[in-house]
C-alpha cells in the first residue's frame, strides 16, 4: 500500500469522494516485464492477425492512416499507427455531472465506482421473488444511486422490459437516468440513429441547443468489438454518431476467457488490450484526440459449464491487471468488479463483491463498472443490494486512501501528554479533529454489542437496507431538471415514466 499525505475531502452528500488522496495503483499484479510483454503481444495481434468487420467508411479512414488488408480480408494495424493514436489520446477525461459539483476527472488512477450492466430482473425485497425489470425499477435504482455517496456515476443497470419499441426504450432509459440523478450517467443504444434525438432531449433539459456538447453528462456505452478480434459494425456506427454529437464514449472489450478469448489470463488480457487499441484507432480516425474511456473487462468462464463467472478470484486479479495495463499505456480505464454469482445478498455475495472491487480499486481502475446493486452474474438488480454495496464501497475507498505518515500523525508531544496524564487518547484534540477525516463510519453495517443488537430487534443488514431504500424513495425527488424543461421534453418525445 502506498503511503499518502494530506486530508480527505467530502462531496456534497457526505461520502468520501475520490480525490488525489484516493488514487489506486499500490496493487501491481503485473511486473514491468509482464506489462511490456502483454503490450507487445497486443501490438503483434493487431499487426499480424488484425480485425474483421470494420464498416467501409471507418475502414477507409484506417487505410488512409496506415492500416492494410491481409489476403483474407482482415484489417491489420501497424504498431506505429496504434502508438500515434495513443500519443494523441487524452490521458484524463472530465466527465461532467448534470450538476457541476458532481463532475469527475477520469484518469490517473483516481478511483470511481459506479453501476452498469443490463439486468433483466429485479429482486423484490418484500417477497423474495424475481420479476422482469421495468422503467419504474430503473428510476428507483437511479434514485438510490443519487443518494449513495460512495457511488459516483450511474450506467444504466437494468433494461426496462415493459418497453418493446427500441426507440422508446433508448429514449426513456436516457430520460429516466437523467431525471433520477444529477451524477454522470451512461446509456447504450439499440440503433445508431437514436443518438441524435436523445442528445436533442439532453439539450432541452439543460436549456439550449448545443448545451449538452458543452457539458456531456451522459456517456455513450458502446460495445465496439465482438471477441475474438471482430468489430461490431453497428457499434462502430454508434461510436461515430456519439463522437459527432459530442458524447464521451466508454467503449468495451469483454472477452470471456476460455470461450471468446484465450484461456490463459495473460492471453485474455493481451487480446482484450488489442481490442481496446482497435477501438482507439477508430476514435482517432473520427476525431483525433477525442476524449474516450476504455473498458477492458476480462470476463471469466467456469470451464466446467462454460457459464460466465464474475465473482471468482481469477476475475478479481484479471480486472486488477486490466486496470494496471490501461494505466500503463496512458488510457482512462474502466474494469468490471462486484459481479457476484450469488442470487442473494448473502456471504457469497459479500466476499465476491468485496475482493473484486477492492482489488480493482487498489490497482488504480479509474472507473469500476458493474460494481454495485447487481446479483446473479449481473442478471438481477436490487436497490437494497445497492445501499449495502454503498457501505462496502465506502470502506474500500477508505482503504485505498492509505495511511498518512507525517509529523502531524507521528506526534511525540501527544504521546508524552497521554502516557503521563489521562492514560488514553479519547479526549485528545487530535482524536476529535481526525475522527471524521481518518475514519469511515458505515451507514448500515452493525457495530453494536450482541446484547444491544438483540435488544434493538435483531435486525439484519438486509432489514436495514430495506428501511434505507424506503427512506430514499419517500424523500424529495431530485429537482435538477426544471419543470419547464421536463414539460417541453414530454411534449416533444414519447416519455413513458409517470410524471
Amino acid at each position: 500500500m502506498a503511503r499518502r499525505k494530506g486530508q480527505s475531502k467530502t462531496n456534497k452528500v457526505g461520502g468520501v469522494y475520490p480525490t488525489d488522496l484516493q488514487m489506486g495503483g499500490g496493487l501491481r499484479p503485473l511486473s514491468e516485464g509482464d506489462l511490456s510483454m502483454i503490450v507487445a503481444h497486443s501490438f503483434d495481434i493487431l499487426a499480424t492477425i488484425g480485425m474483421a468487420g470494420l464498416p467501409e467508411r471507418a475502414a477507409a479512414r484506417a487505410l488512409a492512416g496506415g492500416a492494410s488488408y491481409r489476403d483474407d480480408g482482415r484489417l491489420c494495424f501497424p504498431a506505429e499507427m496504434v502508438q500515434t493514436a495513443l500519443a494523441r489520446a487524452p490521458k484524463h477525461v472530465v466527465l461532467p455531472g448534470f450538476a457541476p459539483e458532481r463532475d469527475l476527472q477520469v484518469g490517473g488512477r483516481r478511483v470511481h465506482i459506479g453501476t452498469g450492466g443490463a439486468a433483466v430482473q429485479v429482486l423484490d425485497a418484500a417477497t423474495g421473488a424475481y420479476r422482469d425489470s421495468s422503467l419504474s425499477d430503473l428510476y428507483y435504482l437511479m434514485r438510490v444511486l443519487d443518494a449513495s455517496p460512495n457511488i459516483h456515476y450511474g450506467v444504466r443497470p437494468v433494461v426496462a422490459r415493459d418497453l418493446l419499441d427500441p426507440f422508446e426504450l433508448d429514449l426513456n432509459t436516457a430520460f429516466t437516468c437523467m431525471k433520477a440523478t444529477s451524477k454522470p450517467i451512461g446509456v447504450s443504444f439499440c440503433e445508431p440513429d437514436h443518438v441524435a434525438p436523445i442528445v436533442e432531449m439532453f439539450d432541452i433539459a439543460v436549456g439550449h441547443a448545443g448545451a449538452f456538447r458543452e457539458r456531456p453528462f451522459c456517456m455513450a456505452i458502446i460495445v465496439h468489438v465482438v471477441p475474438p478480434l471482430s468489430y461490431a459494425a453497428e457499434g462502430i456506427h454508434m461510436l461515430e454518431n456519439a463522437l459527432n454529437a459530442g458524447m464521451i464514449p466508454q467503449i468495451c472489450s469483454a472477452g470471456q476467457a476460455g470461450a471468446t478469448s484465450p484461456v490463459t489470463l495473460a492471453g485474455a488480457l493481451a487480446q482484450g488490450l488489442a481490442e481496446c487499441f482497435a477501438g482507439l484507432v477508430v476514435v482517432d480516425g473520427v476525431q483525433q484526440g477525442a476524449p474516450c474511456i476504455y473498458a477492458l473487462m476480462p470476463f471469466i468462464s467456469d470451464l466446467r459449464t462454460g457459464a460466465m463467472s464474475g465473482g471468482g478470484g481469477e476475475a478479481a486479479i484479471a480486472n486488477a491487471a486490466a486496470a494496471q495495463l490501461l494505466s500503463h499505456v496512458g488510457l482512462p480505464s474502466t474494469v468490471s468488479a462486484g459481479m457476484t454469482d450469488s442470487k442473494l445478498m448473502d456471504a457469497q455475495a459479500g466476499y465476491e463483491k468485496g475482493y473484486t472491487v477492492a482489488l480493482a480499486g487498489h490497482a488504480g481502475a479509474d472507473m469500476i463498472n458493474l460494481s454495485v446493486g447487481m446479483l446473479g452474474s449481473i442478471m438481477v438488480a436490487s436497490p437494497e443490494a445497492m445501499v449495502i454495496d454503498n457501505d462496502m464501497c465506502g470502506a474500500i475507498l477508505r482503504s485505498i486512501r492509505g495511511i498518512e505518515v507525517s509529523d502531524a500523525t507521528l506526534d511525540l508531544a501527544t504521546v508524552e501528554r497521554v502516557v503521563t496524564q489521562d492514560g488514553h487518547y479519547l479526549g485528545e484534540a487530535q482524536t476529535l479533529k481526525r475522527m471524521k477525516s481518518d475514519y469511515y463510519y458505515p451507514a448500515l453495517a452493525d457495530r453494536q454489542s450482541v446484547s444491544d443488537w438483540i435488544d434493538s430487534g435483531r435486525h439484519s443488514i438486509w432489514d436495514r437496507a430495506q428501511t434505507r431504500v424506503a427512506e430514499i424513495l419517500a424523500g424529495p425527488a431530485p429537482t435538477h431538471i426544471s419543470a419547464e424543461a421536463e414539460a417541453r421534453i414530454r411534449d416533444r418525445f414519447p416519455i413513458r415514466l409517470a410524471p
